[in-house]
């Protein structure tokens, strides 16, 4: 009886890592360096488009440049505030982990490094060295290695003697610092985004994740917000603004959300005293100051200090920067300017931040009152020139880019302080709102009279467009305003065509008189845009020539256009004439002055056919209150990012300029003293290797190979 035994086997799949073997392979792909640099790029991409694309503006700025759907995708990863992004912080985070783990996984091995002299090393190992050289000693082993290491010690190099059972063995090390750079330069980068955390708005969004904070996205005063969002004078870091009024004070600083703000509470408060611009010969800013007084609210202590750009004042732990300026609520006095010849003017008194309820006709509308700036340092030559403003302000483009007709080129390049305007709004019954900007003198752009500049535009995103109204011979715009009210009334446009044909028509050819009458009265008419109603233009230069482009052949459209345009010159002329009369003031002389006023006056009274309210408003009066806009910090995290940046500036200069190396010379017995085996090893193939190497090979073992 045979027996037998049956082997089964069964095959299986790969079986499951285990926990601690995968834990183990996520760190190490954790702490890699391919990791590491993988989180660098995307924290580097990231800066690029916080740099490129401005942060933190109104929802409304995204959309009118980027459009909506762009504006909503910036918002919901949150590219309008890079560097408080989760994302972002997170990205930190996990880089600070990763170099962190890096670190801890060779720092034992460098430390142990750095310890050794590997003297065990086998003397045949020398041998396969690329720098070796071999020679024969005078002295016995023993003797010629102490002379070897003392030599190499005197030189700098650390040594350590071996004594073998058949010679010694002699190790030295030099540049160690090397590898002491790579984890400087390591725990430099731990450093520096642990100080840029600590400096963020993670502490500011962990308390309002755990401490039950909350961005604020409503209005009213300061002291009305509720305590649920206001951060404690004790928060360890914030940055924010704060905006302080000359002869006021304030202790609250605005940290401003993406879905709101956030007030912090200072332990003092400041009281600006006065703020102060020096400007250039040309205009210029030159330097912006604030004298302040700093009110401690602990101990009540008056500290005086002046705050300057680039000249921060520290106090209790708080930088106070000078972070820009604004107006502090000045006063302003405006006159309306009636540009549809209503005649009809009135003033009007406000604050800027405030608005008045106006009503005109049945209509209403608001006046708010944006800006007041009392220096324009404007570029009034050629905007493609090599003289453009530094600020960017180029009236001379936006004055071509002008109403209507008034546009005359000029070549000149020259900044000049214009003096104030004033900015404003008018909203209408349905919330929508036109913005305007207006000099408050006129303006001298080598026309041969000055202008009076009143800007418009439709939306924020656009340029302002300029409507140019000449100055009359008291620098003011009563000479304009009266020949626009007697443009729009019928009896003075008859009498000033009765005037004109009477002095242009030739004694000699009499009955030529009714036909220039009958052409004058319906050049003004046209222009005035009395005669204005479906498919035609509503006046100005562009409703004469809509009348000669339908009633003249083709042929003749030139000659009619020049005819037709030097009668209504004429008629204008006289018209002038007659609103001044009626006003008893002087006849216009016929000069080159009154020719200018005249020319630009036709093309402001063609313009404004365009201007798309029937007032303007003119500033008459002010009285200026500066503010500053303080940045106020605490921001303990500099100091480890200064300490981070020290250890990057060595760790890179290690890593750089410092060699490590090593070098073994074996001292084995001869018939005549010692055989000699030498071998350097560099962690860096360098021609400066190459004669270290020489330099010590003759140093210790003489001219023999």
């Amino acid at each position: 009886m045979t027996n037998s035994s049956a082997t089964a086997t069964a095959t299986a799949g790969p079986r499951p890592a285990s926990p601690p073997q995968t834990l183990r392979g996520l760190l190490e792909l954790a702490s890699s360096m391919r990791f590491a640099i993988s989180l660098l790029t995307v924290i580097c991409i990231a800066s690029v488009i916080g740099t490129v694309l401005k942060q933190q503006e109104p929802l409304p700025n995204y959309i009118n440049q980027f459009g909506p759907f762009w504006a909503d995708l910036f918002m919901a990863i949150r590219l309008n505030t890079v560097y408080s992004a989760w994302w972002f912080l997170l990205i930190l985070a996990f880089l600070v982990t990763s170099t962190s783990l890096c670190i801890a996984r060779n720092t034992p091995k460098i430390v142990a490094d750095l310890k050794a002299y590997k003297e065990n090393i086998r003397e045949n190992s020398l041998l396969a060295f690329h720098h070796r050289a071999e020679g024969t000693l005078a002295g016995a082993p023993e003797a010629e290695a102490h002379r070897v290491g003392a030599a190499l010690a005197k030189a700098g190099w650390k040594v350590r003697l071996q004594q073998r059972a058949t010679g010694w063995m002699v190790a030295a090390k030099a540049g160690g610092a090397n590898k002491v750079g790579y984890l400087a330069a390591h725990c430099s980068i731990v450093l520096i985004c642990l100080g840029g955390l600590l400096d963020g708005d993670l502490i500011v969004r962990a308390q309002m994740l755990w401490g039950g904070k909350t961005p604020y996205g409503g209005g009213g005063m300061i002291s009305e917000v509720p305590v649920q969002h206001r951060l404690p004078s004790t928060n360890p870091t914030f940055r924010g603004n704060l905006p302080v009024s000359e002869g006021t004070q304030s202790s609250t600083a605005i940290l401003n959300q993406s879905d709101g703000i956030l007030l912090q509470e200072l332990p003092f408060a400041i009281e600006l005293k006065k703020f102060s611009i020096e400007h250039y010969s040309t205009g210029m800013p030159k330097l912006f100051a604030s004298d302040i007084v700093i009110h401690d609210r602990e101990t009540g202590e008056k500290v005086d200090a002046r705050v300057e750009v680039n000249h921060p004042v520290r106090y209790r732990g708080i930088e106070i920067y000078q972070s820009g300026f604004d107006d502090g609520g000045s006063s302003v006095r405006l006159q309306s300017v009636p540009l549809d010849g209503s005649g009809q003017g009135f003033e009007v008194l406000g604050t800027i931040g405030s608005s008045t309820e106006l009503t005109r006709g049945g209509d209403r509308m608001r006046l708010e009152y944006t800006a007041l700036r009392v220096m324009n340092v404007e570029n009034l030559g050629d905007a493609g020139g090599s003289g453009a403003d530094v600020r960017k302000v180029d009236l001379r483009s936006s004055l071509d880019a002008r109403l209507g007709a008034a546009n005359k080129a000029n070549s000149k390049k020259q900044l000049r302080n214009v003096g104030p305007s004033i900015t404003y709004k008018l909203r209408d019954a349905s919330g929508q709102a036109r913005e305007f900007h207006n000099y408050m003198l006129p303006v001298d752009l080598g026309d041969g009279v000055p202008l009076f500049l009143l800007g418009m535009r439709e939306t924020p995103a656009d340029p302002f467009r300029y409507l140019r109204i000449p100055a009359d011979d008291n620098g003011s715009l009563d000479g304009f305003l009266r020949l626009r009210a007697a443009l729009g009334d019928a009896a003075m446009r008859e009498a000033a065509v009765r005037n004109y044909a009477r002095l242009a028509t030739d004694p000699a050819r009499p009955e030529l008189a009714q036909q220039l009458t009958v052409s004058a009265a319906r050049a003004l008419s046209l222009f005035a845009g009395a005669e204005a109603g479906s498919g035609k233009a509503a006046g100005g230069l562009q409703a004469v020539s809509d009348f000669i482009e339908t009633n003249v052949p083709v042929a003749e459209r030139e000659r009619a256009g020049e005819v037709l345009v030097r009668i209504l010159n004429g008629a204008l002329f006289e018209l002038a004439q007659l609103s001044r009369e009626k006003a008893a003031a002087k006849p216009l002389p016929r000069d080159d002055r009154t020719q200018a006023f005249m020319t630009q006056a036709v093309l402001a009274l063609s313009d404004v056919h365009s201007y798309p309210v029937p007032m303007a408003f003119e500033l008459k009066d002010f009285k200026q209150v500066q503010a500053s806009v303080f940045q106020v910090t605490r921001s303990p995290g500099h100091y480890i990012v200064y300490l981070g940046c020290a250890l990057l500036i060595l760790g890179v200069f290690a890593m750089l300029y410092v060699r490590e190396r090593r070098v073994w010379v074996w001292l084995s017995p001869a018939q005549e003293g010692s055989q000699a085996r030498m071998a350097l090893s560099s962690n860096r193939k360098l021609l400066d290797v190459d004669r270290e190497f020489q330099r010590l090979r003759d140093a210790l073992l003489g001219d023999k190979r």
